[in-house]
């Protein structure tokens, strides 16, 4: 849950839920809570500390949530009015600024530590067009970085030699370790209003998989997702992981006629992704 000041709600960024923010810890009843974190409101907060006399305009889901008020900030910035501009991935893409000569990007560690082998990836093309929108006019722009691991060795590749070099990289370690594009993958998630349902339907899977599919093809899990509980239900998942395409596409077909007819089955959601882009 996720506190928007504006509304002075919890809100899940995921489902939709909301719920006002509570008065004493529900766990131990201590009245002394704070909002912690780097929300761009929080940010916002601190730039105008610093910076007081400046106009600061901050683009989100929340103060775009209105109709017209997302193109009301841009005409504001085209303008040249805004000083400080805040905003969340929103900015990244799709937009020109001009006048834009420095570029901070905050807390980029998510992407390097993230639960997807692709997070690396999805960081660097992030923190690309971010930067792209420095300098685009006719003096230069500079970039900073905000992270805890400056020494990473994906990062360092990606500031000091650019976003070709961070790529074989990336390549190397996914080889290393047997990700694609280097095998192919077939992820099977479930959910349900009970945990045990969910995983008890997945084991069934796995025993399933292995029955029917040859050595090559491995089956990792079940284990829980890496958010695993969203909406009110739990989710799990099961990854089948193999060298060839073949053997685990030729399992496919026959494993999910399997699936149907599982008891376990009838008491939860499952799909199965083929080649999946996220792993969440």
């Amino acid at each position: 849950m996720v506190f928007h000041r504006a509304s002075e709600r919890l809100r899940c960024h995921h489902c939709a839920a909301e719920r006002p923010v509570p008065e004493v810890c529900p766990e131990c009843s201590d009245a002394d809570l704070r909002a912690l974190g780097l929300g761009t409101q929080r940010v916002v907060d601190a730039l105008h500390e610093r910076f007081p006399d400046a106009r600061i305009d901050r683009v989100d889901r929340d103060s775009t949530r209105r109709k017209g008020a997302l193109q009301k900030v841009l005409d504001t910035i085209h303008s040249g009015k805004t000083n400080i501009l805040v905003g969340t991935q929103m900015l990244a893409k799709g937009h020109h600024f001009p006048n834009v000569t420095l570029v901070g990007i905050l807390d980029a560690d998510g992407g390097l530590f993230g639960a997807d082998f692709r997070a690396a990836e999805r960081m660097a093309q992030l923190l690309v067009q971010v930067a792209g929108r420095a300098g685009r006019g006719q003096r230069p722009g500079r970039v900073l970085i905000q992270t805890h691991h400056p020494d990473h060795p994906l990062l360092r590749v990606l500031v000091r030699e650019g976003f070709s070099q961070f790529a074989q990289a990336a390549l190397i370690e996914r080889e290393q370790a047997a990700l694609p594009p280097f095998s192919c993958l077939a992820l099977l998630r479930a959910e349900a209003p009970q945990r045990e349902r969910a995983m008890q339907f997945l084991e069934d899977a796995r025993v399933c998989a292995m029955r029917l599919a040859d050595k090559s093809v491995l089956a990792l899990g079940p284990v829980p997702a890496p958010m695993e509980r969203r909406a009110g239900r739990f989710r799990a998942q099961l990854l089948l992981q193999s060298d060839d395409r073949a053997p685990l596409h030729g399992l496919l077909m026959p494993w999910l006629e399997e699936l149907e007819t599982l008891k376990s089955a009838r008491r939860v959601r499952w799909s199965l992704d083929v080649d999946p882009q996220e792993m969440l």
